[in-house]
């Protein structure tokens, strides 16, 4: 078969790659992959940022995907040949601390799927059956494929967030993280708005405004404007972070009520500010990382009835054929979800 696999420590560098199919150890089922996402880290590893270091290259990249269950090892007993799946790329180690209190999502010695072993850009995976999650027959397979980065917007809002019926939300970053978000907000009755920068109104920024939201470019709109006529000045009541940006953080203090509750979603790096009037105003600052089978099940009730568009979001104008204009297209934010049709690995 063939893989799309990082194969240097350098910009770019993506080449299609010869793989033997896996066998499927005793405890592991063989996934013939149909569909599969291109998300940030997946960007990362493309432009090799400094946290991608610890991989061992040539890697097979790829972890947001659906397939068919085609072949399983003798002890597994929870899915069958024909099953259709989803799997949760961060493969917990079952026995820490945090594994034993049911948050595997910040599992001590953790495994990714496609940064620490290979991954789903590639025509079969093998995968322990304990790390896979059955996909209900209504959800369209190209759907399914982002139940994944879903899980994580539905974690940030309905775990991790305070969004109710009536709460003012801003959405930083209009990313297919932020944009799921967004909708997930918007579900549980939050008067949402989506804000990017200059960069997004090519393609993210319309997207957002196509899927219902109201939108701000941070560069060219007068946020405290805004604010006054969106909070009748208060501020917002929770403030999503997705941007992975520095500037994230600062601009969401500013733009949070006081009393009220940021998100953090996007990894930001490092950035400089001042804490005291967090402290001052009593404002909630609140992590949110990965996710949970509980919130992969809470994705799928989502897309189901079609509380979460994905069929506006994915954008599979891509193929993995063609990968580096896929992920400058995604770098450059002239799209935000590809979603790539696997079977061309197969042939």
């Amino acid at each position: 078969m063939h893989a799309l696999a990082k194969t240097s420590r350098e910009y770019g560098r993506m080449e299609l790659v010869d793989r033997e199919r896996p066998e499927p150890a005793p405890d592991e089922v063989l996934i013939e992959v149909d569909y599969a996402g291109l998300c940030g880290s997946d960007a990362g590893i493309y432009k090799f940022k400094s946290a991608f270091e610890r991989m061992s290259l040539p890697t097979t990249i790829g972890h947001e995907y659906t397939g068919r269950v085609v072949d399983v090892g003798e002890s597994v007993t929870m899915f069958e040949l024909g099953d259709r799946v989803v799997e949760r790329p961060i493969r917990s180690c079952g026995t820490c601390y945090q594994c034993q209190i049911g948050e595997e999502n910040v599992c001590q010695d953790a495994v990714i799927t496609g940064v620490d072993h290979d991954g789903a850009y590639a025509g079969y995976i093998a995968v322990p059956e304990t790390a896979l999650q059955h996909v209900p027959s209504d959800v369209d397979p190209e759907h399914a494929a982002l139940v994944e980065p879903t899980s994580i917007g539905a974690r940030a809002v309905i775990r991790n967030s305070r969004v109710g019926a009536g709460s003012r939300v801003m959405v930083a970053g209009p990313g297919p993280i932020g944009l799921l978000t967004a909708q997930i907000a918007d579900a549980q009755g939050g008067d949402v708005v989506v804000a990017g920068v200059s960069s997004d109104t090519n393609y993210r920024l319309p997207l957002a405004e196509e899927l219902g939201f109201r939108t701000l470019n941070v560069e060219e709109h007068d946020l405290e404007t805004a604010r006054g006529e969106l909070t009748d000045g208060v501020g917002y009541d929770v403030v999503f972070d997705t941007t992975g940006h520095p500037s994230g953080l600062t601009m969401a203090v500013d733009e949070v009520r006081k009393g009220g509750q940021i998100v953090m979603v996007g990894q930001t790096g490092e950035t400089t500010m001042e804490y005291s009037p967090l402290v001052r105003a009593e404002i909630d600052l609140q992590c949110s990382y990965a996710s949970t089978w509980e919130d992969f099940e809470r994705s799928m009730r989502l897309i189901e009835p079609g509380d979460v568009d994905l069929e506006t979001l994915l954008d599979d104008r891509y193929s993995l054929l063609e990968a580096d204009e896929a992920f400058e297209a995604f770098l450059a934010g002239d799209t935000c979800k590809p979603v790539f049709d696997v079977s061309v690995m197969r042939e």
